[in-house]
């Protein structure tokens, strides 16, 4: 059962917590409430107002092979698209970064739009890239992606007017933050933890997966100094949150508050509930 202290320490505002009450109202029974009531209450409330940053929770090296050697660039970036007033943030851009492991596939599958061999995508506020070659371990998994850029369009521009599908984000390997993120989940993995078969009880439909640490994510380099209960919505991850207690300047912990769509509604549709 969850705590008013333990949704704090996750990310939970009282806005979000207030607004859900107001939302489920008061019953004289017993019920079960759908978790996504709270969890929308709280992208609603952050997506207003949570600065945007970007974050690499599980890094691939990108490395672009034609941009030169030891120069820096400063992209400009949005802070809160919702929000005009947040203005704009500086983000370092050098030959190496870091992208999403999940954004790489060397044999992809069908209506995949991110970075495979051959493929141009867009790095967010920086330039557009295509990939030439991989390195590999001994094992033949793939820890490096080689890329060319097309310097005509920094700022994601394409003057030909040429489309391109896919948009992913990155961190500069040589600014980035090194930070232990936690991706908590749902406790269980049904809705209604009593929904079990015959001669079963709640405790099957525990989540064996309800939080996962990742050690050795890459931040850009303004998180390095997020003070403890600092809230942001990562780039297509998730609303995160400074953990109050384990976070340090320059050793910050992040904690996921929410994810970006509700994950409830992601398990019917694989299941045929959805539309």
């Amino acid at each position: 059962m969850p705590t008013i202290s333990g949704l704090r320490r996750r990310g939970y505002t009282p806005e979000a917590i207030r607004n859900f009450c107001a939302r489920i109202g008061v019953s004289k029974f017993n019920a079960t409430i759908d978790m996504h009531w709270l969890e929308d209450a709280l992208r609603d409330d952050l997506n207003k107002r949570a600065p945007r940053a970007f974050a690499v929770l599980r890094p691939l090296k990108l490395v672009i092979d034609n941009y030169p050697e030891g120069q820096v660039e400063e992209m400009e970036a949005v802070n809160n698209p919702e929000d005009p007033a947040a203005g704009t943030r500086k983000l370092p851009f050098s030959r190496e970064l870091y992208i999403e492991r999940d954004d790489f596939m060397e044999v992809p599958v069908k209506d995949f739009h991110r970075l495979t061999p051959g493929r141009e995508v867009r790095l967010y506020y920086a330039y557009l890239v295509t990939c030439t070659n991989v390195v590999k371990d001994a094992s033949g998994e793939v820890v490096e992606v080689h890329c060319t850029y097309d310097p005509a369009t920094r700022g994601g521009n394409t003057p030909d007017g040429r489309k391109v599908k896919g948009t992913i984000h990155w961190v500069s390997a040589q600014h980035a933050v090194d930070a232990e993120v936690r991706l908590y989940d749902h406790l269980f993995k049904a809705i209604d933890p009593e929904d079990v078969p015959e001669g079963g009880d709640w405790r099957d439909n525990l989540n064996e997966k309800s939080l996962t640490v990742l050690a050795g994510c890459k931040l850009e380099p303004g998180l390095a100094a997020a003070a403890p209960g600092a809230r942001y919505q990562f780039m297509r991850q998730g609303y995160f949150c400074a953990d109050s207690k384990d976070s340090k300047p320059g050793r910050p912990v992040f904690n996921r508050a929410v994810a970006l769509r509700d994950t409830w509604a992601k398990i019917e549709q694989k299941h045929g509930g959805g539309k």
